[in-house]
């Protein structure tokens, strides 16, 4: 018999967290599941580790050479075979009442992916806070396409899909390298409603020694090329203000974060979120900021 959720699980040199994430899956109180390992080529001990595992029948395992993440991802996928699919990094970590407590959501019309709240923690599983950051990082629900542009406040590890959403919208994009999960789901958004339990059902690792999303630059460029590409492709569904907000705030981001190492890339970033939305105050001061700092390395060199 089919199960009614299928797990994937990618797993890349995390041989220092993959067994308990397994572990945190195999302790749900819902039970009719399988869990779906992809090991995408780990140098490391995670093989014989996952391997300890394996004598669970609903444990599916395979090995790859390493494909990168969205296709680890989409090979699980594949191999998969439950009305819902739910993804888990092997880094991260699920509370018992996880599945329990989300599947009841789809019960509502045209529900399509049901996410959750979480606790973040360390390498050493040490608390670093919980819940969503605020501004555009807070939960919505139902008809989310206008807030998700923003940013993406679905925590990768809390997303369960319903498996006719995928086939319908199509599986992660290959041809992207990081923030492949925001693009799927602003894909998925403009068609279906979303919804949240806003309970700590995960424990999202951030920080540690290996985490690709640590590389900022390279995530910050993936990101805009998402953002482009999406509004691009959707401008007659997303109203002429919300695009313009959008940007604005992907270009203000992009603006603080160079500030850091590269004043003249910041200043175009703020006059190109200022261009969006001329009345975006703090743009124009951090384009003060970079004159001003500016004027001081001239002085000091």
């Amino acid at each position: 018999m089919k199960p009614t959720v299928s797990v994937v699980m990618t797993c890349y040199n995390y041989e220092k967290y993959v067994g308990r994430s397994i572990e945190s899956v195999l302790a749900q109180t819902y039970e009719d599941y399988e869990l779906i390992i992809i090991n995408d080529g780990s140098t490391d001990n995670s093989d014989s580790i996952i391997k300890s595992y394996i004598q669970d029948k609903r444990i599916y395992y395979v090995i790859q050479n390493n494909a990168g993440q969205a296709k680890a991802k989409n090979v699980g996928i594949k191999h998969s075979c439950g009305k819902y699919i739910a993804f888990l990094d092997a880094d991260d970590l699920w509370e018992k009442e996880k599945l329990e407590l989300q599947l009841p959501l789809f019960n509502k019309k045209n529900v399509g992916l049901v996410y959750s709240n979480a606790t973040w923690i360390d390498g050493t599983d040490s608390v670093l806070g919980q819940g969503w950051l605020g501004g555009y990082l807070k939960p919505r629900s139902g008809k989310v396409t206008k807030y998700l542009i923003y940013d993406n406040f679905i925590y990768f590890s809390s997303a369960v899909v319903k498996r006719e959403c995928i086939e319908d919208k199509g599986c992660f994009n290959e041809s992207q390298h990081m923030s492949i999960d925001w693009e799927l789901w602003l894909r998925l958004s403009s068609k279906y409603d979303f919804d949240f339990v806003d309970r700590h059902l995960i424990k999202y690792r951030w920080g540690h020694v290996g985490q690709m999303s640590k590389n900022q630059n390279m995530r910050l460029e993936c990101s805009m090329n998402i953002l482009e590409d999406y509004l691009r492709s959707n401008a007659k569904h997303i109203s002429f203000a919300a695009i313009r907000g959008a940007l604005a705030y992907a270009y203000y981001n992009r603006g603080c974060h160079y500030q850091r190492s590269d004043h003249n890339v910041s200043r175009r970033y703020f006059m190109k979120a200022i261009k969006m939305n001329p009345l975006k105050m703090k743009a124009w001061i951090g384009l003060l900021n970079n004159m001003l700092l500016s004027g001081v390395r001239n002085r000091c060199f």
